[in-house]
Protein backbone atom coordinates (compact mmCIF):
# COMPACT_ATOMS: atom_id res chain seq x y z
CA UNK A 1 0.00 0.00 0.00
CA UNK A 2 1.43 3.26 -0.76
CA UNK A 3 2.52 5.78 1.59
CA UNK A 4 -0.43 8.67 -0.50
CA UNK A 5 -3.00 6.18 -0.13
CA UNK A 6 -2.16 6.04 4.16
CA UNK A 7 -1.42 9.54 4.15
CA UNK A 8 -5.13 9.87 2.75
CA UNK A 9 -6.57 7.69 5.64
CA UNK A 10 -4.41 9.44 8.09
CA UNK A 11 -5.27 12.89 7.12
CA UNK A 12 -9.32 11.68 7.95
CA UNK A 13 -8.60 10.05 10.98
CA UNK A 14 -6.79 13.53 11.91
CA UNK A 15 -9.94 15.47 10.80
CA UNK A 16 -12.22 13.25 12.88
CA UNK A 17 -10.13 14.08 16.06
CA UNK A 18 -10.57 17.89 15.62
CA UNK A 19 -12.81 20.17 17.98
CA UNK A 20 -15.00 21.28 15.49
CA UNK A 21 -15.47 17.85 13.66
CA UNK A 22 -16.80 16.41 17.37
CA UNK A 23 -19.16 19.61 17.47
CA UNK A 24 -20.67 18.75 14.16
CA UNK A 25 -20.70 14.99 15.03
CA UNK A 26 -22.49 16.17 17.81
CA UNK A 27 -25.13 17.86 15.77
CA UNK A 28 -25.67 14.96 13.92
CA UNK A 29 -26.26 12.57 16.74
CA UNK A 30 -29.14 15.35 18.29
CA UNK A 31 -30.27 14.75 14.94
CA UNK A 32 -30.40 10.50 14.67
CA UNK A 33 -31.56 8.37 17.20
CA UNK A 34 -28.85 5.45 15.88
CA UNK A 35 -25.88 7.45 16.27
CA UNK A 36 -26.83 9.05 19.52
CA UNK A 37 -25.43 6.74 21.96
CA UNK A 38 -21.98 6.79 20.27
CA UNK A 39 -20.16 10.21 22.03
CA UNK A 40 -17.64 10.59 19.62
CA UNK A 41 -16.67 9.47 16.54
CA UNK A 42 -13.55 6.88 17.47
CA UNK A 43 -16.71 4.93 19.09
CA UNK A 44 -18.66 4.93 15.88
CA UNK A 45 -15.87 3.92 13.75
CA UNK A 46 -14.91 1.11 16.31
CA UNK A 47 -18.54 -0.10 16.52
CA UNK A 48 -19.01 -0.22 12.08
CA UNK A 49 -15.55 -2.31 12.15
CA UNK A 50 -15.57 -4.63 14.04
CA UNK A 51 -16.53 -7.63 12.89
CA UNK A 52 -19.33 -9.18 15.16
CA UNK A 53 -22.44 -6.66 15.91
CA UNK A 54 -25.53 -6.30 14.00
CA UNK A 55 -25.25 -5.90 10.33
CA UNK A 56 -28.75 -3.92 10.31
CA UNK A 57 -27.63 -1.73 13.21
CA UNK A 58 -24.39 -0.80 11.24
CA UNK A 59 -26.41 -0.23 8.50
CA UNK A 60 -28.87 1.93 9.74
CA UNK A 61 -26.10 4.28 11.26
CA UNK A 62 -24.53 3.88 7.65
CA UNK A 63 -28.02 5.49 6.06
CA UNK A 64 -28.12 8.01 8.59
CA UNK A 65 -24.59 9.06 7.21
CA UNK A 66 -25.88 9.20 3.98
CA UNK A 67 -28.95 11.67 4.81
CA UNK A 68 -26.19 13.73 6.36
CA UNK A 69 -23.76 13.93 3.69
CA UNK A 70 -26.70 15.09 1.27
CA UNK A 71 -27.37 17.91 2.88
CA UNK A 72 -26.63 21.27 2.82
CA UNK A 73 -25.00 21.69 6.28
CA UNK A 74 -21.97 22.11 8.14
CA UNK A 75 -22.60 18.64 9.19
CA UNK A 76 -22.25 17.06 5.63
CA UNK A 77 -18.26 17.37 5.13
CA UNK A 78 -17.74 15.42 8.74
CA UNK A 79 -20.47 13.16 7.76
CA UNK A 80 -18.91 12.17 4.13
CA UNK A 81 -15.35 11.69 5.82
CA UNK A 82 -17.37 9.19 8.47
CA UNK A 83 -18.37 7.25 5.70
CA UNK A 84 -15.27 7.16 3.64
CA UNK A 85 -13.66 6.01 7.39
CA UNK A 86 -16.51 3.64 8.05
CA UNK A 87 -15.96 1.98 4.08
CA UNK A 88 -12.15 2.04 4.26
CA UNK A 89 -11.59 -1.71 4.39
CA UNK A 90 -13.67 -1.95 1.44
CA UNK A 91 -12.20 0.42 -0.20
CA UNK A 92 -8.87 -0.58 0.18
CA UNK A 93 -10.10 -4.07 -1.13
CA UNK A 94 -11.42 -2.12 -4.44
CA UNK A 95 -7.65 -0.37 -4.78
CA UNK A 96 -5.98 -3.66 -4.66
CA UNK A 97 -8.08 -5.33 -6.75
CA UNK A 98 -7.54 -2.42 -9.31
CA UNK A 99 -3.77 -2.38 -9.08
CA UNK A 100 -4.04 -5.96 -9.72
CA UNK A 101 -6.02 -5.61 -12.76
CA UNK A 102 -4.25 -2.67 -13.89
CA UNK A 103 -6.75 -0.66 -14.37
CA UNK A 104 -4.65 2.42 -14.36
CA UNK A 105 -1.53 4.02 -12.11
CA UNK A 106 -1.24 4.37 -8.24
CA UNK A 107 -1.82 7.42 -8.21
CA UNK A 108 -4.72 7.10 -10.74
CA UNK A 109 -6.96 4.20 -9.10
CA UNK A 110 -6.13 6.30 -5.57
CA UNK A 111 -7.74 9.95 -6.59
CA UNK A 112 -10.70 7.67 -9.19
CA UNK A 113 -11.97 5.63 -6.09
CA UNK A 114 -11.77 8.30 -3.29
CA UNK A 115 -13.63 10.23 -6.38
CA UNK A 116 -16.13 7.70 -7.55
CA UNK A 117 -16.71 7.17 -3.44
CA UNK A 118 -17.81 10.56 -2.76
CA UNK A 119 -19.87 10.85 -5.99
CA UNK A 120 -21.71 7.61 -4.70
CA UNK A 121 -22.26 8.57 -1.18
CA UNK A 122 -23.90 11.97 -2.07
CA UNK A 123 -26.47 10.82 -4.40
CA UNK A 124 -27.54 7.55 -3.26
CA UNK A 125 -31.06 6.56 -3.47
CA UNK A 126 -31.62 5.15 -0.28
CA UNK A 127 -35.15 4.42 -1.57
CA UNK A 128 -33.40 1.79 -3.51
CA UNK A 129 -30.59 0.71 -2.06
CA UNK A 130 -30.60 -1.61 0.85
CA UNK A 131 -26.75 -2.35 2.25
CA UNK A 132 -25.36 0.84 1.79
CA UNK A 133 -21.63 -0.57 1.71
CA UNK A 134 -21.73 -3.47 -0.52
CA UNK A 135 -24.09 -1.30 -3.54
CA UNK A 136 -20.83 1.30 -2.98
CA UNK A 137 -18.07 -0.36 -3.24
CA UNK A 138 -19.52 -3.09 -5.61
CA UNK A 139 -20.58 -0.10 -8.09
CA UNK A 140 -17.52 1.41 -7.53
CA UNK A 141 -15.23 -1.34 -8.98
CA UNK A 142 -17.60 -2.34 -11.66
CA UNK A 143 -17.82 1.17 -12.38
CA UNK A 144 -13.57 1.61 -13.02
CA UNK A 145 -13.52 -1.76 -14.98
CA UNK A 146 -16.26 -0.26 -17.27
CA UNK A 147 -14.32 2.82 -17.64
CA UNK A 148 -10.88 1.13 -18.55
CA UNK A 149 -12.09 -0.73 -20.91
CA UNK A 150 -14.27 2.20 -22.39
CA UNK A 151 -10.95 4.16 -22.72
CA UNK A 152 -9.29 0.91 -23.90
CA UNK A 153 -11.97 1.00 -27.24
CA UNK A 154 -11.51 4.91 -27.66
CA UNK A 155 -7.81 4.38 -27.85
CA UNK A 156 -8.19 1.31 -30.62
CA UNK A 157 -10.46 3.59 -32.57
CA UNK A 158 -7.77 6.52 -33.05
CA UNK A 159 -4.39 5.00 -32.68
CA UNK A 160 -3.79 2.02 -35.57
CA UNK A 161 -1.27 0.77 -32.82
CA UNK A 162 -2.73 -1.30 -29.78
CA UNK A 163 -0.69 -1.32 -26.79
CA UNK A 164 -1.02 -4.74 -25.52
CA UNK A 165 -2.08 -5.02 -22.38
CA UNK A 166 -5.51 -2.82 -22.86
CA UNK A 167 -8.28 -4.71 -23.39
CA UNK A 168 -10.13 -6.18 -26.50
CA UNK A 169 -13.69 -5.20 -26.61
CA UNK A 170 -14.68 -7.80 -27.77
CA UNK A 171 -12.91 -10.01 -25.04
CA UNK A 172 -14.76 -7.30 -22.98
CA UNK A 173 -18.26 -8.35 -23.86
CA UNK A 174 -17.47 -11.80 -24.05
CA UNK A 175 -15.86 -11.40 -20.20
CA UNK A 176 -19.19 -9.58 -19.65
CA UNK A 177 -21.64 -12.19 -21.22
CA UNK A 178 -19.94 -14.91 -19.30
CA UNK A 179 -19.55 -13.33 -16.06
CA UNK A 180 -23.53 -12.82 -16.16
CA UNK A 181 -24.38 -15.94 -17.35
CA UNK A 182 -22.57 -17.76 -14.30
CA UNK A 183 -23.79 -15.57 -11.96
CA UNK A 184 -27.22 -16.62 -13.18
CA UNK A 185 -26.34 -20.20 -13.50
CA UNK A 186 -24.65 -20.15 -9.86
CA UNK A 187 -27.49 -18.48 -8.76
CA UNK A 188 -30.11 -21.27 -9.87
CA UNK A 189 -28.25 -23.91 -7.19
CA UNK A 190 -27.30 -21.96 -4.48
CA UNK A 191 -29.62 -18.94 -4.48
CA UNK A 192 -28.79 -15.16 -2.91
CA UNK A 193 -24.70 -16.68 -1.95
CA UNK A 194 -23.88 -16.75 -5.63
CA UNK A 195 -22.74 -13.66 -5.29
CA UNK A 196 -20.27 -14.19 -2.36
CA UNK A 197 -19.34 -17.83 -3.67
CA UNK A 198 -18.07 -15.99 -7.14
CA UNK A 199 -16.68 -13.58 -5.49
CA UNK A 200 -14.53 -15.82 -3.19
CA UNK A 201 -14.20 -18.80 -5.22
CA UNK A 202 -13.81 -17.13 -8.80
CA UNK A 203 -12.65 -13.61 -8.68
CA UNK A 204 -9.94 -14.00 -6.05
CA UNK A 205 -11.54 -11.83 -3.09
CA UNK A 206 -11.00 -13.03 0.68
CA UNK A 207 -14.05 -14.11 2.92
CA UNK A 208 -12.92 -10.72 4.25
CA UNK A 209 -13.17 -8.72 1.59
CA UNK A 210 -16.38 -10.44 0.43
CA UNK A 211 -17.93 -9.54 4.76
CA UNK A 212 -16.69 -5.97 4.25
CA UNK A 213 -18.76 -5.37 0.85
CA UNK A 214 -22.13 -6.96 1.78
CA UNK A 215 -21.99 -5.76 5.42
CA UNK A 216 -22.01 -8.73 7.35
CA UNK A 217 -19.51 -10.00 9.79
CA UNK A 218 -16.51 -12.27 8.45
CA UNK A 219 -18.06 -15.34 10.60
CA UNK A 220 -21.21 -15.00 9.21
CA UNK A 221 -19.87 -14.64 5.64
CA UNK A 222 -17.50 -18.00 6.52
CA UNK A 223 -20.72 -19.91 7.43
CA UNK A 224 -22.69 -18.84 4.51
CA UNK A 225 -19.80 -20.17 1.78
CA UNK A 226 -19.30 -23.57 3.96
CA UNK A 227 -23.19 -23.64 3.57
CA UNK A 228 -23.15 -22.79 -0.02
CA UNK A 229 -20.17 -24.56 -1.85
CA UNK A 230 -21.08 -28.23 -1.06
CA UNK A 231 -24.27 -27.50 -3.34
CA UNK A 232 -22.61 -26.25 -6.10
CA UNK A 233 -19.53 -29.18 -5.94
CA UNK A 234 -22.68 -31.47 -5.89
CA UNK A 235 -24.59 -29.81 -8.40
CA UNK A 236 -21.53 -29.98 -10.69
CA UNK A 237 -20.38 -33.45 -10.09
CA UNK A 238 -23.72 -34.45 -10.79
CA UNK A 239 -23.86 -32.49 -14.14
CA UNK A 240 -19.95 -33.83 -14.98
Amino acid sequence: MSLAWNAIRDNLVHSSRALTFQRRFDLIRQKSAIIAPFRDPAALLDMLHRRSGSADDKNECLKALVREAQGRGPEADTALTLLLLAMWPGLDAVRRRSLGLRLGTTSDITSEILSRATEALRGLDLGRVKRIAATVIQNIQRDMIRACRGEARRQRVTSSTVPEDLPDPREARRDHLGASLLHADVEKIIGEDAFLVIRVAVQGFTQAEVAVELGISEEATRKRYQRAAPKLRKAFGENA
